[in-house]
């Protein structure tokens, strides 16, 4: 066994580490953080713009669901699927039409969505202390959980401009953590 294998083994390195100190994964934590500034730069542009491109998702989902009722067997089943794609569509299109109402419902759905995603990093810090970096994975738990907070007490008030925001946050955070473990995976594959 090579030295360095002998040296992961001792060190506690998690498999797959290596990948984590690559180029392309450094490379891809400072895209997310200048996607992020770029994001917070102009909050009610990237508002406006996560929920067309969500009411796009939705509308192709509906198309989906539509071809695919006519690949199902029995009258039941093709009208209840051609009803669930007449929903997404409807649903769509209403997005697309009303971006503003848009924002509002998934400024909420956000809020919902951060306030799980930080509960989550938590425990995966807990499962992580012992690791080089995993200080950021409670950093990162801990900012999206208050962010999550945050913006449920003040919705629907700054709808407009959350949604941007919050996204530039939460990619700056992630992308400081993938570079900080990045950077430390680095430091143990030389050691």
């Amino acid at each position: 066994m090579s030295q360095v294998s002998a040296n992961k083994q001792d060190s506690g390195i998690a498999p797959g580490l290596a990948r984590v100190g690559s180029g392309g994964s450094l490379v891809w934590a400072a895209l997310l953080i200048l996607f992020g500034f770029l994001a917070i730069a102009l909050p009610v542009a990237t508002s406006l713009g996560v929920v067309v491109v969500l009411a796009w998702l939705i509308i192709f989902s509906g198309v989906f669901q539509f071809v695919d009722a006519f690949h199902s067997k029995g009258v039941g089943n093709i009208l209840w699927k051609l009803l669930v794609a007449l929903l997404y569509l409807v649903v769509g299109l209403y997005f697309l039409v009303h971006p503003l109402l848009g924002v509002a419902a998934f400024t909420i759905g956000l809020a919902i969505f951060f306030v799980i995603e930080g509960v989550f990093d938590l425990f995966a810090y807990f499962r992580t202390r012992h690791l080089a970096g995993s200080g950021w994975i409670l950093f990162d738990g801990l900012v999206t959980l208050i962010l999550g907070l945050l913006v449920w007490k003040h919705w629907p008030s700054s709808s407009r401009w959350v949604i941007g925001t919050l996204v530039g946050i939460s990619m700056i955070m992630t992308g400081m953590t993938r570079l900080m473990i990045g950077l430390a995976a680095r430091r143990l594959q030389r050691a």
